[in-house]
């Protein structure tokens, strides 16, 4: 087993259709909005973006994050990322019910910071219940986000 390769998943079930769901993800930049520990979100260009994310743990991830595939017919977005992690991120939304989405998100990423693969063995349970928390709080943001809350709209915009 490799204590520095970390292939993630988690499932969302939210409370809209698979194409608003989709459009919510696909808007990088309003990640901070709806996502508490998406702290930042610069865009490079039309492909790339810098996040900076925070969740329990006291260090911060600086990610670039650059878009590979986007397919709305097929509900994928997927991006390459470097930085503090190395690897991919996936979402693939589909339909859960006549209104409801399930959107799984899947990463495979190593740690692209030294003290994170030093502290491998010792870190690892710490590291995944940052993940798990910081996944948790990004469903009920999103969740929120589709029901109206805060500003009640949900942006069309493109890219990271």
């Amino acid at each position: 087993m490799d204590l520095n390769r970390y292939r993630l998943v988690s499932v969302w079930l939210l409370p809209a259709p698979p194409r608003e769901v989709y459009r919510a993800l696909r808007d990088v930049p309003q990640y901070p909005h709806w996502w508490p520990q998406v702290r930042e979100v610069r865009r490079l260009d039309d492909h790339t973006g810098r996040l900076r994310i925070r969740s329990l743990l006291p260090y911060q991830l600086l990610l670039t994050v650059r878009e590979r595939h986007q397919d709305e017919a097929g509900g994928v977005l997927e991006a390459s990322l470097d930085g503090d992690l190395v690897g991919w991120s996936r979402w693939t939304v589909g339909a859960d019910g006549p209104s409801a989405s399930r959107a799984v998100f899947e990463q495979d990423v190593r740690p692209g910071k030294p003290l994170m693969r030093r502290l491998a063995l010792p870190g690892r349970p710490l590291f995944l219940l940052n993940h798990a928390a910081m996944m948790r709080a990004g469903e009920r943001g999103l969740r929120r986000r589709l029901l109206g809350s805060p500003d009640g709209s949900v942006s069309s915009g493109t890219g990271p």
